[in-house]
């Protein structure tokens, strides 16, 4: 069984950058393919980014250009880093399967991007 914990989260200023990481208490090789997701108030919670087991990654059009997705098998961690960020990242981060697994959703990340 896999637990997933994300951090990396916080406030920052428009065209700031933060590093988000998404650490699993088990191993990721079962998981082929990780993705990042994030949920912004009022909205529903919609797809950012995926990235294969072996590196293959993909991106939302909202994102693409900005944020890099990675993943470190070996630490069974995953990462986004996210640069140029806008108002409209502002938002709770989580990290998952692709497609997402309901019991892998934990707590979430917050990033705030405010002047």
């Amino acid at each position: 069984q896999v637990q997933l914990v994300e951090s990396g989260g916080g406030l920052v200023q428009p065209g700031g950058s933060l590093r988000l990481s998404c650490a699993a208490s088990g191993s990721i090789f079962s998981i082929n393919t990780m993705g990042w997701y994030r949920q912004a108030p009022g909205k529903q919670r919609e797809w950012v980014a995926s990235i294969g087991s072996r590196g293959t990654a993909i991106y939302a059009g909202s994102v693409k250009g900005r944020f890099t997705i990675s993943r470190d098998n070996a630490k069974n961690t995953v990462y986004l880093q996210m640069n140029s960020l806008k108002l409209e990242d502002t938002a709770v981060y989580y990290c998952n399967a692709v497609p997402p697994q309901t019991p892998y959703w934990g707590q979430g990340t917050q990033v705030t991007v405010s002047s």
